[in-house]
């Protein structure tokens, strides 16, 4: 049931950003705290995805399929420990590197497209299988990266949004609304790839 699977990494993405913000609203952050969130990231964004993306279309590949699954995994767990690690350190309105819930959506969104599409039998899709290896191992390098991928910790609803911006978020609601995974998807994608530009751009 891979679309349920898909889903339900992206509700914890949803959950995942509103965490932080719940703890902060009454001052109630802890060590504790942040060592859970860590926790249920690596689960949420890093162990799920790649147990998805290995049982939809890497087991085909043999002992190679373990190669992206693992490198993937792997990526995770280092991207969560350095951005532990470089709190107060890196720019704030970047990250150094794809973050876990990005990357996870980038793998699961690219499942739950091509279930959609109809695309089950994989074995007789040898080019599925080779794009799901090159995906989930671009995300996994790509997390551990020095590319800066945008934040978006410095957009404040707090002072006023102009009226561009309320239109914006309208339309990329109604987007996502009127087909989600194949928007998700392509929304992640750029971003993906967003974190190399700026780079190249710099």
């Amino acid at each position: 049931r891979f679309e349920q699977a898909a889903i339900g990494v992206f509700c914890a993405m949803v959950l995942d950003s509103l965490a932080r913000r719940v703890a902060r609203l009454p001052h109630t952050q802890s060590a504790f705290g942040e060592q859970m969130d860590s926790l249920c990231d690596m689960v949420s964004f890093g162990a799920a995805p790649a147990l998805i993306v290995y049982i939809w279309a890497l087991r085909d590949l043999g002992r190679w399929g373990w190669v992206p699954a693992f490198v993937y995994i792997a990526g995770a767990a280092l991207r969560l420990a350095r951005f532990n690690t470089n709190i107060g350190v890196v720019d704030r309105r970047y990250f150094q590197g794809l973050p876990s819930p990005a990357a996870a959506a980038l793998v699961v969104g690219f499942i739950w497209t091509l279930d959609d599409a109809g695309f089950r039998n994989l074995a007789s899709e040898r080019w599925l299988v080779i794009s799901a290896f090159c995906v989930t191992l671009y995300a996994g390098i790509t997390m551990v990266t020095n590319a800066p991928f945008y934040s978006f910790k410095d957009v404040s609803f707090k002072r006023t949004v102009p009226f561009i911006v309320i239109v914006a978020i309208a339309m990329s609601f109604a987007l996502i609304a009127y087909h989600p995974p194949t928007v998700l998807f392509a929304l992640f994608i750029v971003y993906a790839l967003s974190g190399y530009g700026v780079y190249i751009w710099r």
